[in-house]
């Protein structure tokens, strides 16, 4: 049931692991996707609004939540990596217990403050209650989003990245059937959609803890590995805050962004509420690109088999190379298509509506290979152990966001909203490609003749030289 990625070709054993892992986004983004095309043929291009609005906020914390989840799941690769199953297991015990903590924490706070958030994102009056009803919906349902995706990225690191796929099969087939029937049968509106997503994923939670009790002998722990230890507590908050701020720092940008495409109109906004859905499924592979890379480079690093690690980045950016311009590709020819998947062709301004969607689309896919640079090294780069440059990235990514936000969208429109991700894509590679250089030559200097050796904690990310992101 587990994988070892410390041994054979790179290119083989990342193809070998990422196809199962870009499966199970796939059939993510499917019950994504599903939301969003009932919500805009069934409720109108105004529900369709409403629920894009809160894109920016509900990755600033659903974000949030999923990072913390994948670093938590560092230290795990690592210890498998090592050969340490006690260790381990106890990794997964306290991962357990910080994310019950967060969890309520998040849930409380979130369901208080999120009227106001819409409010500060000038959210337009006639999208607002739809708006608060479906993220207030989804906020509610952040243990079932914790459970999950802990648990798939414990499975992740133990080297098995297909069973998540057959649990987010379910979750898609029940996210689909629970739309359908309490939007057309129950007429529950935006808070059908949002109960479907929420539901469909605490069963895929439930029904992935089950199988892993029963199925993975490895992970049986004893009275004391489940015990809480502060030590791996502390590890493993070193690993997942940094790539949790790192989504939400990231979203903050988003945020600003999303309100200057408020203040536009809610026809700007469905534009991007539908172009962003079809931009989430086609970047896919490189989000499995990215969980595969910090597994391969948890491993490794546990192994302490450092010359695998620039392999491994090569081989997958060479992945990312090559998706990317047939994603290109296949958009200059098929984006009104794909637009019109989430539009409804009785719209008032079904022409202007169709013909925003399909320029949001296409320079969106124009810089799909930096965008796959940024997912590949700086999951690289947490796997190796050094999360904080994660919060580094995601401050270039906010930076770029926010100034395309408060600076160019209120002068130049809806095409300057366009390039406001592949700028941000940019600069954090401007960041990262050379911050990878920098973390491997530190691990190299940690552990030139230490094979197998366990760090004592998180490696401490290194201080780029002056001039070194040049």
């Amino acid at each position: 049931m587990t994988k070892d990625l410390t041994t054979g070709s790179p290119m083989r054993l990342i193809l070998g692991f990422a196809l199962p892992t870009l499966f199970g986004m796939l059939f993510q983004q499917l019950y994504n996707m599903v939301d969003a095309m009932i919500v805009g043929k069934l409720l109108g291009a105004s529900a369709l609004a409403a629920v894009g609005s809160t894109g920016s906020i509900n990755f600033f914390v659903i974000g949030f939540c999923m990072g913390v989840c994948n670093g938590f799941a560092i230290p795990v690769a690592q210890r498998m990596g090592a050969n340490e199953p006690s260790k381990m297991r106890r990794y997964v015990a306290n991962a357990a217990w910080l994310s019950i903590l967060f969890s309520a924490v998040l849930t409380v706070a979130t369901g208080l403050l999120c009227r106001q958030i819409l409010t500060v994102m000038l959210t337009p009056e006639d999208i607002f209650d739809n708006a608060y009803i479906y993220i207030f919906v989804i906020f509610m349902g952040i243990p079932a989003t914790f459970l999950y995706n802990l648990l798939a990225g414990i499975i992740r690191s133990l080297g098995d990245s297909r069973t998540p796929v057959y649990f987010l099969a379910l979750s898609s087939c029940l996210n689909i059937a629970l739309d359908f029937t309490l939007i057309l049968w129950f007429h529950a509106g935006v808070a059908g959609a949002a109960i479907a997503t929420v539901a469909s994923q605490a069963v895929s939670g439930v029904a992935c803890l089950f199988y892993m009790v029963k199925k993975y002998p490895i992970l049986r722990m004893t009275k004391e590995e489940r015990k809480l230890d502060l030590h791996a507590c502390g590890v493993l908050c070193t690993m997942g805050i940094p790539m949790g701020l790192q989504y939400s720092i990231t979203a903050i940008g988003s945020i600003v962004l999303q309100s200057s495409v408020n203040a536009l109109g809610s026809l700007y906004v469905a534009a991007v509420a539908a172009g962003s859905k079809v931009y989430q499924l086609l970047a896919c592979p490189f989000d499995a690109m990215g969980a595969t890379m910090a597994t391969y480079c948890g491993q490794n690093v546990g192994a302490c088999k450092l010359d695998r690690l620039s392999k491994g980045i090569r081989s997958c950016a060479l992945l990312g190379l090559g998706y990317s311009l047939i994603a290109f590709c296949a958009m200059l020819r098929f984006a009104p298509q794909c637009a019109m998947l989430f539009l409804d062709p009785k719209e008032l301004d079904i022409a202007l509506l169709t013909q925003l969607t399909t320029q949001y689309i296409v320079l969106q896919s124009a810089f799909f290979f930096p965008l796959s640079l940024v997912n590949i090294v700086r999951f690289s780069i947490q796997g190796m152990g050094f999360s904080p440059f994660a919060i580094l990235a995601g401050v270039l990514e906010m930076a770029a966001r926010t100034s395309v936000g408060l600076f160019l969208v209120p002068a130049f429109g809806f095409t300057a909203a366009c390039f406001a991700s592949p700028s941000a894509w940019v600069c954090a590679d401007l960041f990262l490609v050379p911050a990878s250089m920098a973390c491997i030559a530190k691990l190299r200097r940690l552990y030139p003749n230490h094979p197998g050796e366990e760090p004592s904690a998180a490696p401490a990310p290194v201080p780029l030289r002056a001039g070194a992101h040049r």
